[in-house]
């Protein structure tokens, strides 16, 4: 698990990914709101354009309709009365020869009674009071204009309806170079105008623009996602690298001070070892004249050579020396351990599967220490298989690289182990010190390679272990 420290140093980097898809998000919606703005933005221009185009061309038919229309009528005929038929083919000639090339849908045009007294629909033509607000405000004078929309609750309010339109009332005036009252109002005229065209246009815009800038922030949301998820990947792997670094320096301090403590300890024991294994001797000497069956002198003669043995151990753990290189073949020192492990695999039983690759390089090595290393490895096969069993060793050259593999056909090493195996001291053995493993490593190590222990995918186990072909002495 990463450390406090680690934690601690990734969170300025999570707070930059964290506020980058805040900003994101925040500008995704404020380009979602400033879009429909926009959209609401050109409607409002859209509809006070066509309440302007509306109020020119009632201007214009208020005077066409005046001079064409009312002064004729009223001169030839005494009053206005459009249920005449000649009247009403004067009106509808004048209306539609004024409107004819303009983009009106309809026409109706009220007397002061709110009676439709002209319309592009004939059916329309002498309804009452369905001017509405319209033409009240008409007839005070006032122009106005309202749309009309028509489709679902959802099409309104996403602005698609499917049908939109303009309806814009105004009054119809005298004019005044002709009236002695200030234009009087002789009735109201209403123009519909299609919009559902223009406001298709408009939500097709929408949606253009939306899908684009979408498309635009998926592809910049995807390319952030990609640099946050490469940037977490590098922090975590240098996370994971600074803590291994000091695991290691921290396990490298602890056997440091326990080195020099077992090395103290070591040699301060040697010498009166020797001493008790001198005397052990020398009672052994004089003691066969009177009492040669005694086993005692022998005891402590071989329990001294065991403890030497220990002290021995401890101290190539404690203190390992420095590699004499030369140049030296890694087949001829295992042949060498094998010559001298010879008469114990006979009695054992044991066979050795050998598989070395044709035209394996010289190294420079300290093959001394190399053979320490491997005979420690070969035994611990052997004990791992008391009945007896197969032992593989295979050598092959890769890249300027040696791998040496052993391999067993024992029990295995369960995980817990596995985890704990390169601790010094650390033994399953009744009488190990539980450092010959390490002392393999640090000679494996002095040579710049390094050693792994894993279990076989059947049965056993099996020690990889890499050096370097080309090393400086």
């Amino acid at each position: 698990m990463p450390s406090k420290t680690s934690e601690e140093k990734a969170k300025p980097f999570r707070l930059v990914k964290y506020f980058t898809f805040t900003s994101l998000i925040v500008i995704f919606i404020g380009t979602l709101v400033l879009t429909a703005l926009n959209t609401h933005w050109a409607r409002s221009i859209l509809l006070k354009k066509s309440e302007d185009y509306a109020l020119v061309l009632i201007e214009n038919l208020n005077h066409q309709v005046f001079l064409q229309f009312v002064i004729p009528v009223a001169l030839k005929y005494g009053k206005i009365q459009l249920r005449n038929k000649e009247q009403f083919e004067r009106m509808d000639k004048v209306v539609k020869s004024t409107l004819h090339s303009f983009a009106v849908d309809m026409v109706n045009i009220y007397d002061l009674d709110n009676t439709v007294s002209y319309s592009y629909d004939h059916e329309m033509i002498g309804k009452q009071n369905i001017g509405g607000t319209g033409y009240q405000y008409a007839i005070q004078g006032k122009s106005t204009s309202k749309l009309a929309q028509r489709g679902n609750f959802w099409e309104i309010l996403l602005g698609f309806p499917k049908e939109s339109k303009i309806i814009t009332s105004a009054p119809i005036r005298a004019e005044k170079s002709l009236s002695r009252i200030s234009g009087p109002v002789l009735g109201v005229v209403e123009i519909v105008q299609e919009l559902s065209d223009d406001y298709k246009t408009i939500f097709k815009f929408q949606i253009l623009v939306i899908t684009t800038y979408t498309l635009v922030m998926s592809f910049i949301f995807l390319v952030l996602l990609f640099v946050v998820k490469r940037g977490e990947s590098i922090i975590e792997k240098r996370a994971l690298e600074r803590l291994k670094l000091k695991e290691q320096l921290s396990r490298t301090k602890h056997l440091s001070s326990l080195g020099e403590m077992v090395a103290a300890v070591s040699h301060e024991i040697r010498n009166p070892l020797g001493i008790i294994r001198s005397s052990a001797e020398l009672l052994k000497k004089k003691m066969a004249g009177v009492d040669a069956s005694n086993p005692v002198p022998d005891i402590i003669v071989q329990e001294s050579n065991r403890l030497n043995n220990i002290i021995t151990d401890f101290l190539n753990f404690a203190r390992p020396r420095n590699p004499n290189l030369s140049l030296c073949r890694i087949e001829e020192i295992i042949e060498k351990n094998l010559t001298f492990l010879a008469p114990h695999i006979e009695s054992q039983k044991y066979l050795i599967d050998k598989r070395y690759n044709d035209k394996l390089p010289e190294i420079i090595a300290d093959a001394d220490m190399l053979y320490q290393a491997f005979l420690n490895l070969l035994l611990n096969a052997m004990q791992a298989m008391p009945k007896g069993g197969i032992i593989s060793i295979e050598i092959i050259s890769i890249e300027n690289r040696l791998k040496i593999f052993f391999k067993d056909e024992g029990e295995g090493v369960s995980e817990d182990i596995l985890e704990k195996i390169w601790d010094p001291f650390f033994t399953t053995k009744e009488k190990g010190t539980g450092l010959g493993l390490g002392i393999v490593k640090n000679i494996v190590e002095s040579h710049g390679g390094s050693i792994q222990i894993s279990n076989r995918p059947i049965q056993g186990t099996q020690v990889k272990v890499e050096l370097p072909v080309n090393r400086e002495k």
